[in-house]
């Protein structure tokens, strides 16, 4: 396991001071223009779904490096070009780089980059996958969670397949769950083996589900 972190200490200026509902403003249009200028090359990467990232071969620890690196270089970019304060931690482990960016508790503007249910974060996943894949010529399934998101994330989930599990055990044959990414999908999966029941994904796309069964 490898463990780096890079500080990101952004001048936000006077005028992000004097006018904080402006410089708000001002970065999250940052942010959608960024996002809306790689938006199709990022849904052609979610649109190899779940299979192509879980049969990825062991990737060798120096590559998973050079991901966390060249990844860490495009986030910093990207705050610098929203003008939002944020330390990048890059971290390696179980066959995957993990990048997260946090702030202090008068850090403003992270929450930008998580979005509604994740959704622009997802979409910045895609996008540093895809820096990467530019940069190295190698896909990339590097994790991004931003001001902790994901964590929480990880206990709704874990919430929702137990309650998918009960709805089985009381009589129901199969519970259709919401669609998630391939990660979040993982975590579910997961779940639902512990409690000693079945599942499996279904659809395609932005479409792709899970499927809670007694099988």
């Amino acid at each position: 396991m490898t463990s780096e972190s890079t500080a990101v200490n952004l001048p936000s200026g006077e005028d992000a001071v004097e006018h904080p509902d402006e410089n708000a403003s001002n970065a999250e249009g940052a942010v959608a223009d960024h996002i809306a200028n790689g938006d199709d090359a990022a849904a052609e990467t979610v649109s190899d779904g779940e299979d192509a990232d879980d049969a990825a071969e062991e990737t060798p620890l120096s590559r998973l490096e050079e991901e966390g690196d060249v990844a860490a270089d495009y986030l910093e970019e990207l705050l610098d070009i929203a003008d939002i304060d944020g330390d990048i931690d890059i971290e390696v482990r179980n066959g995957r780089s993990y990048l997260s960016v946090v702030g202090d508790d008068e850090a403003e503007g992270l929450d930008i980059l998580v979005g509604n249910d994740g959704e622009v974060l997802e979409a910045l996943q895609e996008l540093t996958r895809l820096s990467v894949l530019a940069a190295t010529g190698n896909r990339s399934r590097l994790v991004l969670d931003i001001s902790g998101y994901r964590g929480e994330r990880s206990v709704r989930l874990q919430e929702i397949a137990e309650k998918a599990v009960e709805r089985v055990k009381a009589g129901e044959r199969s519970v259709h769950l919401e669609p998630m990414s391939s990660y979040e999908r993982k975590i579910v999966h997961d779940s639902v083996a512990e409690l000693g029941f079945g599942s499996e994904s279904e659809g395609e796309g932005a479409a792709r589900h899970i499927v809670v069964s007694a099988d």
